[in-house]
């Protein structure tokens, strides 16, 4: 829509490219120095310059269920939404807008994306919608999603936010340790979630991408509470040290091996996997340290487990580990869990075991494409089958790798 077009207050409105590159400019500019509870009567200024109102923040809870709404002042905060069969849910787990048009306008949902991972959704009501405004509004909601983001760091309300229930101090250690939970770049795609998640305690995992190397782990610190929490916590950060020391696989266990038995003694240990993905040319590497084997995932079916040589668990001062390796084809997904995922209890006495994993990662990969939707549906889908009972963490981390290159969004057009 383009510039002296009336507002719902009958004030012009311009949406032009110029217009909007100055909005966010101050949007940028504000937010520097902006203390956290103003965010929201910022965020409802910015876009009631562009014609919008009605403008709610809605944020992932930490069970990926619902979209909880932020409060603050000039938000809408109405009930939670739920993630799967909402609009709002649909714009978080695709990734896209939704428009939805009403007597009033159009309701819009944009994802809110810090990189690619998904904060949460922007919900706001424009009189009409074109080009313009989904150009606009796109980057407004990305600017919006960096913004929480950062204040983030500095303020627990975002966080209060999230929370449907109380957190117990282990799981609050856990979920302040981990990376964001999905990452996706042309080559690559990432997504964990930890269950349950307002009592892990001993589970966590780990990622980074350095050039074309995208390092993984996924940890199991025996026990529960908060001594298992406390190790994890070491675990995870005896694994970074190594890891940005730039050494091999073999290395980071003898590493991760030392700290954890210097630390917690002989009768203490951490069960762990820890990979290498060649993002450039789908080489795998991994060491197995206790944990059940990966599973490979192609055409959306379980093809077979990455059975590999097992070490002993960190801890307990195993030989050199042999270093197995695969290599993946174009859109092959690697499934890594803990093993509080097949060795749970059902409620008749059963154990829940492999084969009916392996059903269910097939079932549910063959509905959903991405790999954080598939990551949530997975989680409460095993969850219910188990009847949701959880006596253990259990950790779900997928990867997806696509290959080529990424070396296009370099380049200014």
């Amino acid at each position: 829509m383009a510039k002296g077009v009336r507002g719902p207050d009958d004030v012009p409105v311009d949406r032009s490219e110029g217009f909007g590159e100055r909005l966010l400019g101050v949007l940028l500019d504000r937010a520097h120095e902006m203390p956290p509870q103003l965010i929201a009567p910022l965020i409802a200024e910015e876009i009631g310059r562009v014609g919008g109102r009605d403008v709610s923040v809605l944020l992932q809870d930490y069970e990926q269920v619902m979209l909880v709404p932020l409060p603050g002042r000039r938000l809408v905060v109405d009930e939670a939404e739920p993630i799967a069969g909402s609009h709002a849910g649909r714009a978080f787990l695709e990734a896209t807008p939704v428009e939805v048009p009403r007597a009033d306008g159009v309701r819009m949902y944009l994802p809110l994306l810090d990189g690619s991972d998904q904060v949460g959704v922007l919900g706001v009501t424009m009189d009409r919608v074109d080009d313009d405004d989904r150009r606009l509004l796109r980057r407004l909601a990305g600017l919006i999603a960096d913004i929480l983001v950062t204040k983030n760091s500095y303020t627990d309300q975002f966080t209060k936010a999230r929370r449907r229930t109380a957190m117990s101090v282990a799981a609050e250690i856990q979920w302040s340790l981990l990376p964001p939970l999905m990452m996706s770049v042309p080559q690559v795609e990432v997504a964990g979630i930890l269950e349950p998640a307002y009592e892990v305690a001993g589970d966590s995992f780990d990622y980074a991408l350095n050039d074309d190397i995208l390092h993984l782990a996924v940890i199991d610190a025996m026990g529960h509470g908060l001594g298992a929490a406390v190790m994890a916590t070491a675990a995870i950060g005896a694994y970074r040290h190594a890891r940005r020391a730039d050494v091999g696989l073999s290395e980071i266990y003898a590493f991760m091996d030392r700290v954890i038995a210097d630390q917690f003694g002989p009768e203490h240990f951490v069960t762990a996997q820890m990979m290498r993905l060649n993002i450039a040319t789908g080489h795998l590497q991994w060491v197995n340290a206790g944990h059940p084997p990966s599973l490979l995932i192609r055409d959306r079916r379980v093809i077979g487990r990455l059975e590999s040589p097992t070490t002993l668990p960190v801890g307990f001062g195993g030989e050199e580990p042999r270093v197995s390796e695969q290599m993946l084809r174009r859109g092959d997904r690697v499934l890594c869990f803990t093993d509080g995922l097949i060795e749970e209890r059902e409620a008749g006495g059963e154990q829940f075991g492999l084969g009916q994993l392996i059903d269910i990662v097939t079932k549910v990969g063959v509905k959903e494409k991405g790999v954080r939707a598939m990551v949530r549906a997975l989680s409460h889908a095993l969850m219910s089958a188990r009847g949701g009972v959880t006596s253990d963490d259990a950790t779900i981390f997928l990867v997806e790798w696509h290959g080529g290159t990424a070396d296009h969004l370099a380049t200014v057009d």
